[in-house]
């Protein structure tokens, strides 16, 4: 059976704008001043040596002690301090909601649909949707503010869940705040629904439907990866996942996936911890392929009621070159998958 007859009646999705959804990593970078910003004030030498954030973030970094010198036994207290020639300058950094901490930075954007309230965009691989330690720049978020100005003055610039960087597929973004609060205020009430295609190279077994709820926490031996975990001993939520294989055979299966939370990597982590990497996820445990070279996961399916005109919504978006070369390869056929309009 494939997605579109599930879509109506599969149970819609959680999606908390947490800890799960933006990592609070902090990064320290180590800058050495260059003869040519000698004797130039704190701040103005910042932003020459990180463009990535705007001025007044950098002033905000030092008002709150976050930037200190090889110079100096304390923070420095100042934005208008002097900076010398071979100084090492550190400053302590990490994501936060605040849109007007990044620059815009244009990049093309596949809107699928758009109003005055919000955006619907089908993210491509490899574009990091929120910024965060070694991704300063480059991301979702920096291509809607230059997509929208308006975006600056929206927490986050109304992003309210995220994909992974090598995750493809629909995202929606709220315009103002206002449709941003109704929309965190769905996504808690498990009023919107996500749903994804994932590809493993491990045939399925057992029942073509399987729920998934094991607790998902930060793996406590490799602080990039998730894991499953125990409760009682771990920190960690309660996660749960409905799998449906929609086609399987000797070289691999492909997955129907819906969430009801919304916890970092869970689809990964689940499909791992049945026995089911996904495909080209070295992270947990998927072999690589000749035709994907990241994890083969794609949110093909969005749902929800309008916050404001109270129309529902539904868009899908069909598997991505990658991960259609990939079922080829290994016999299987592409799903049907509604295309919108």
């Amino acid at each position: 059976m494939h997605p579109d007859q599930h879509s109506k009646t599969l149970p819609p999705v959680s999606a908390e704008v947490d800890a799960d959804e933006l990592d609070a990593e902090v990064e320290e970078r180590r800058l050495e001043i260059p003869p040519h910003l000698h004797r130039e004030r704190l701040d103005r030498a910042l932003v020459q040596l990180m463009p990535e954030f705007s001025r007044n973030h950098l002033k905000h970094l030092i008002e709150d002690a976050c930037v200190s010198s090889s110079a100096l036994t304390s923070p420095v207290a100042k934005v208008a301090y002097l900076v010398k020639a071979a100084e090492i300058i550190t400053v302590r950094l990490q994501p936060t909601a605040m849109s007007q901490a990044y620059v815009p930075q244009a990049m093309p954007l596949e809107i699928v649909y758009e109003d005055e309230h919000l955006r619907v965009i089908n993210k491509p691989v490899g574009l990091v949707v929120h910024p965060a330690p070694g991704n300063w720049s480059g991301t979702l978020l920096n291509g809607l503010l230059a997509l929208d100005a308006a975006a600056a003055q929206v927490p986050r610039a109304g992003i309210v869940h995220r994909l992974d960087k090598d995750t493809s597929g629909l995202m929606v973004v709220a315009r103002t705040r206002a449709c941003m609060d109704a929309l965190v205020q769905m996504i808690a009430a498990r009023e919107v629904a996500r749903e994804y295609l994932a590809i493993s190279q491990r045939a399925w077994r057992g029942e073509v439907l399987r729920e998934v709820e094991l607790p998902i926490g930060r793996d406590p031996r490799q602080r990039l990866r998730m894991a499953v975990v125990d409760l009682e001993r771990q920190s960690g939520k309660n996660a749960h996942t409905s799998l449906e294989c929609l086609q399987s055979n000797d070289q691999g299966c492909l997955v129907h996936c819906t969430l009801h939370t919304g916890r970092t990597h869970q689809i990964r982590v689940h499909m791992a911890a049945i026995g089911l990497p996904l495909m080209a996820d070295g992270l947990y445990g998927g072999a690589g392929s000749a035709d994907i070279h990241r994890q083969a996961l794609h949110a093909f399916s969005l749902a929800f009621t309008h916050p404001f005109s109270a129309k529902a919504l539904h868009f899908q978006i069909p598997l991505p070159p990658d991960m259609l070369a990939a079922l080829a390869g290994m016999g299987l056929e592409p799903p049907s998958v509604r295309m919108n309009g």
